[in-house]
C-alpha cells in the first residue's frame, strides 16, 4: 500500500519561503506522477504543481515563478519549494500520487489515487 507523508508546513510572513517534503513508502516514487494540492475551508481542492516521471511539471498559474516542484527518486521524496509567499497561499497542502499526465492530474483531482494527510501552511501579512 502506497503511503505519502508530508512535512515542512508551518508559518511564514509575506515574502518568506517554506519547503514542503513528501516521503513515499510502500511503492517506488519513480513510478508515480507526484503532485501537491491545496485546500482552504469552503473551497475545492486545487492542484498547485504536478511533476511527471522524468521531470516535466505543471503549475497553477498563480504560483508560477514562485513555487518549484522537484523529486528525488533515489530517496522517494517529492519537494515543493515555495518562495515569495503570499497570504492567499494559506491552505492545507496535500501530497498526491497518480498515473495521469501532469496537467490533467493537476486540473482533475479526482484522478489522484493516493493522498497524504496534509500539512498546514499559513502566511501572515
Amino acid at each position: 500500500q502506497l503511503q505519502l507523508v508530508e512535512s515542512g508546513g508551518g508559518s511564514a510572513e509575506t515574502g518568506g519561503s517554506l519547503r514542503l517534503s513528501c516521503t513515499v513508502s510502500g511503492y517506488t516514487a519513480s513510478e508515480q506522477v507526484m503532485g501537491w494540492f491545496r485546500q482552504v475551508p469552503g473551497k475545492e481542492r486545487e492542484g498547485v504543481a504536478v511533476i511527471e516521471l522524468g521531470g516535466p511539471a505543471s503549475y497553477l498559474a498563480s504560483v508560477v515563478g514562485r513555487f518549484t516542484i522537484s523529486r528525488d527518486d533515489t530517496t522517494n521524496t517529492v519537494y515543493l519549494h515555495m518562495n515569495n509567499l503570499k497570504p492567499e497561499d494559506t491552505a492545507m497542502y496535500y501530497c498526491a500520487a497518480g498515473a495521469a499526465s501532469g496537467w490533467y492530474m493537476r486540473t482533475h483531482p479526482a484522478v489522484v489515487t493516493h493522498w497524504g494527510q496534509g500539512t498546514q501552511v499559513t502566511v501572515s501579512s
